[in-house]
């Protein structure tokens, strides 16, 4: 993995980024070297968010203080040293409450700032299509309605009414909040529109019975590359969080023939803010609604098995964590010691070992992919007399059509068939062709 700073920022180049410092909270229940990755995560997402890191500071404490999160003393020292290196931002690795942003903000200068905007930022930056900024649109104002109490100073400020009728004003903050419930009111109304839109374009999915296969897996574990491989699509990649926000769906085609739809989705993280799953949900539906999913795990990663929980917990949180599932242990290229992707996939119980970017181990990946879709379909070859239009229809209402050629004699198709269908068409079904 590149060291942190080798990764571009949002905007402007790595030279010009401000500075912040990263404040980590070790509760006596965690593990140090987990709250160090944490904080090293914390540094990629400020990374990609424009800031370099200009320090870090560890709270140790039974639990959160209710007012600064880390105490009065470390808040104190905090801001020290945030004015010492200059920070423009002081970004906590957790989300904390309006109140203790704004007791935070009273001891430094600087931009308090938690892991739930941090990401929100990034998202928001990424967004691409219309549907994806809605959804980050809505994440965002759930997240900042409680929040705008404190927000500006000019809030608490009394609207003035009309003809002599000040007192009866309401404050800026209340006008405020009744238009941000009132935009979030018609940002879900117009994602259930794109989920009703989804819902159509999968029920066609579902008539031809093309089965889909959903990416899922920890950011940056090379869901995206792997869906380029299996697919020789051109969804951009880079290494460095949340390059996929949109979900992306191709078709390719199994050993069999079969085709297959390949559906390349948002990255996880563990803490991953509840505004984005909920907002999210939409784009997510495409996890819930495929046949299996890809838990694509990045074998080189120390803590692999940490980043699994944390997939395993968003999947559970959707309602999806009994789909059909294949562990592809990606990077495999990454990996030096040979026994390691071998003690994986004892310790998970199975795993496809493959290298996305070497594109090895694809064909096993395919094999294992139809082995759990199931061999229910068949490949034919039929000539259709002309008049059949009904079973033409069928054809392609309940099957893939591979080809068709209109002759005198009756039209020839091949297809791809599901074996209940074979028999209501089987007088038309040619003998299959010799081997060679």
């Amino acid at each position: 993995m590149p060291h942190r700073g080798d990764r571009e920022p949002l905007g402007g180049e790595a030279e010009a980024r401000p500075g912040a410092l990263l404040v980590g909270l070790e509760l006596r229940a965690r593990d140090r070297r987990e709250v160090d990755e944490s904080l090293n995560e914390l540094a990629l997402l400020a990374a990609t968010a424009g800031y370099g890191e200009a320090g870090r500071n560890v709270s140790r404490r039974e639990r959160p203080h209710p007012a600064t999160f880390v105490g009065k003393g470390k808040a104190r020292e905090i801001a020290a040293e945030a004015a010492a290196a200059s920070a423009a931002a002081v970004i906590f690795d957790d989300e904390l409450t309006p109140t203790q942003v704004n007791n935070l903000s009273e001891f430094t200068r600087a931009r308090i700032i938690d892991r739930t905007e941090l990401i929100l930022d990034i998202f928001a930056a990424r967004a691409r299509t219309s549907e994806a900024r809605l959804q980050i649109e809505l994440a965002r104002l759930t997240y900042l309605l409680p929040r705008l109490a404190g927000a500006w100073s000019h809030l608490n400020r009394q609207r003035g009414g009309t003809g002599g009728t000040r007192d009866a004003g309401e404050k800026q903050v209340e006008l405020d909040r009744r238009r941000a419930r009132d935009r979030i009111h018609r940002l879900r109304k117009q994602l259930i529109e794109v989920g009703k839109t989804r819902a159509v374009q999968r029920g066609r999915r579902a008539r031809r019975e093309v089965p889909t296969a959903a990416m899922i897996g920890y950011t940056n574990a090379g869901k995206s590359t792997l869906f380029n491989a299996l697919t020789a699509a051109s969804v951009p990649t880079a290494d460095r969080l949340f390059s996929t926000l949109d979900p992306t769906t191709r078709a390719a085609e199994l050993p069999s023939g079969r085709r297959v739809l390949f559906s390349d989705t948002v990255g996880f993280i563990r803490k991953l803010p509840h505004h984005l799953v909920d907002s999210f949900r939409a784009t997510l539906e495409e996890v819930l609604e495929a046949d299996v999913l890809l838990e694509v795990l990045d074998a080189s990663h120390s803590l692999i098995r940490e980043r699994k929980a944390a997939v395993e917990e968003v999947l559970k949180e959707l309602g999806a964590d009994d789909k059909p599932r294949i562990v592809v242990l990606n990077k495999t290229d990454l990996v030096r010691d040979p026994f390691l992707v071998n003690e994986l996939k004892l310790t998970f119980g199975s795993g496809i070992a493959v290298s996305a970017r070497e594109k090895t181990g694809l064909d096993a990946l395919l094999a294992e992919i139809e082995r759990v879709l199931g061999e229910d379909r068949r490949f034919c070859r039929l000539v259709v007399p002309q008049g059949r239009a009904d079973v033409i229809s069928l054809l392609y209402r309940e099957g893939e059509v591979k080809k068709t050629d209109y002759n005198p004699g009756g039209v020839y198709v091949e297809a791809i068939l599901p074996l209940r269908r074979l028999e209501s068409v089987r007088e038309f079904m040619l003998p299959p062709p010799p081997r060679s």
